[in-house]
Formats: structure tokens, sequence, C-alpha cells
């Protein structure tokens, strides 16, 4: 018998569209103009940081202007811009150094917390998700200038803001990562004579560390380009941020600075991710290599 009598016979149209488990011919179109449509602002906006000329639309030759060289508007060279970088790396560095721990203690306790209080204390913690930002920050707006006053409006308002808005994404990371390890690794501990308290630091913590790298991403890159938060809760031009600098200069007469100083945060929140994904795989390479030595 021929090889071509022995081939299957090619499905027809409707065949292929009634299987919605064959494999997708018209997904891949829609991923790719998706990812096309979210990019071509972004490398637009990138490529005219670059302008030699003030304009963001018309493109005069490529310049280090809005970087370093102009000695009022650049990067490099106006104060308002640096304070709004340094604002919002700081504001960014203390959030995720202090939501991802709080949020890897509350996941340990939910996982191991059962009753109705522990899925009302659930519920409560997943709020933010449901609740709208503006909504949130508005609260907290009221808060700080009416029922805490000594905190008032400033940096510190914005950290407690944005602490309170990511505090639920590495709960929700870090209990997936429970779920997926399961109780095993820590019953064998303690079985060894391990106390409960070195069995969190020496057995459950190193196998949480790939759901803490990403939670730690995920919360810089939040908190790096949120702006509802910190525009509710700023007091003056020295606790503005990058978002916020963005939406002032966009609202009157924008320059490549503009573009430049997004630029900049975005090849930030880029190289974090990366980092990130890198310590991620390589953390999860070693995991899966050391389960496969035999006992």
């Amino acid at each position: 018998m021929s090889a071509l009598a022995t081939q299957a016979p090619r499905p027809r149209l409707r065949d292929r569209l009634a299987n919605p488990w064959g494999r997708p011919r018209f997904l891949w179109v829609i991923a790719i103009v998706y990812v096309v449509w979210i990019l071509v602002p972004v490398v637009q906006a990138v490529i005219f940081s670059f302008n030699e000329s003030r304009s963001i639309t018309v493109w005069q030759g490529a310049s280090l202007r809005w970087y370093v060289w102009d000695p009022d508007s650049s990067v490099l060279h106006d104060p308002a811009l640096q304070q709004a970088i340094v604002q919002t790396l700081k504001l960014s560095m203390l959030t995720a150094a202090i939501a991802v721990p709080l949020g890897v203690a509350f996941a340990i306790g939910l996982h191991r917390w059962r009753g109705g209080v522990a899925r009302s204390t659930n519920f409560v913690m997943l709020f933010s998700f449901v609740t709208p930002e503006l909504i949130l920050a508005v609260a907290l707006f009221l808060m700080f200038v009416h029922s805490i006053r000594f905190i008032g409006l400033g940096t510190n308002a914005e950290l407690i803001g944005l602490i309170v808005l990511s505090l639920a994404y590495p709960v929700v990371i870090v209990r997936a990562r429970l779920l997926s390890l399961g109780p095993s690794y820590e019953e064998a501990a303690q079985d060894l004579g391990a106390s409960p308290a070195r069995t969190v630091g020496r057995v459950t913590l190193p196998l949480l560390g790939p759901s803490i790298f990403a939670s730690a991403a995920i919360v810089f890159a939040l908190a790096l380009d949120d702006f509802v938060i910190v525009n509710q809760l700023s007091r003056d031009a020295t606790t503005q941020t990058v978002s916020m600098a963005i939406y002032g200069a966009a609202r009157t007469a924008p320059t490549p600075a503009i573009n430049a100083i997004g630029t900049i945060m975005l090849v930030t929140s880029t190289v974090v991710i990366s980092i990130a994904v890198v310590a991620y795989r390589r953390m999860e390479r070693r995991r899966g290599a050391a389960a496969a030595i035999p006992a």
C-alpha cells in the first residue's frame, strides 16, 4: 500500500471549527495582533525619547539631548524629574520589601488556618482585587486627613497605600505554590526531628523561593507605575512620582524628556522582571535536580 493511501483524510473546515481540542489556527493571529497593538505605542514613545527637537510626533534626528545634553530639561539636569525618579524607586523598593514578607507570612498562616474566621480573613485580603483603586485611594485619603492625622499625606501615606494595594498579590502567588507543594516536605522534616520554626526556615521558605521572587517582581512593577494611589496621597512636588510627572506634562506641553523618563522606568521594570524570571528558572532547575537524586 502506498504512503498516500495510508495517510489519514484531511479534516474538513466544519470539523476543524467544531473540534475545540484541535490545533489552534486563528488564536495565534489574535495574539500577534494584540502584542503589536500593545507594543507599537511603547516603541514609538521610546524612539521619540531620542528625538533632537522638542516634538514628540515629528522626528528630526537622533540625539541624547533629553537624557543628558539639554542643560535645563534633560533628565540629568532637571531636578523635578530626578526627584520623581528617586521617589518612584524608593516607594517601589520599600513596597516590595514590606509587602512581600507580610504576604508570605499571611499566605502561610492562611494555608494552615482553618475555619470560618480564616475564610473571612481570606475574603478581606482578596477584597483589594475587586475594590476599584480609586475608591481605595479616596478612602485612604480621607483616613489620613481626618482619622490618622499624625501620618498625614506624603511619602508615608503613599507607601502605606501601595502596601495595601499590593499585599494580596504575594499572598495569592505564595498560596498557589504551597498548594502545589503539599504537606509532604514539612511532614518529612518534622518526622526527622525539626521543630516547626526550623521547618519553616529550612524547608518551607527555600521551597517558596521562586514564588517569593515572582511576588517581589510583580509588587515592584505594580508600585513603579501606580498613579491613582500616589496621586491621591501625594503632599507636594517632593512626593511626586514618575507617573504623576508624565501625567502633569501630558496635560501641558510635553517634551521628549517625558518619553526619556518613561523609557528609564520601562528599562528598570524590564530588568527587574528579567532578573526574577532567571532566578525563578534557576531555582526550579535546582529543585528538580535535587528531587531527581535518589535518597
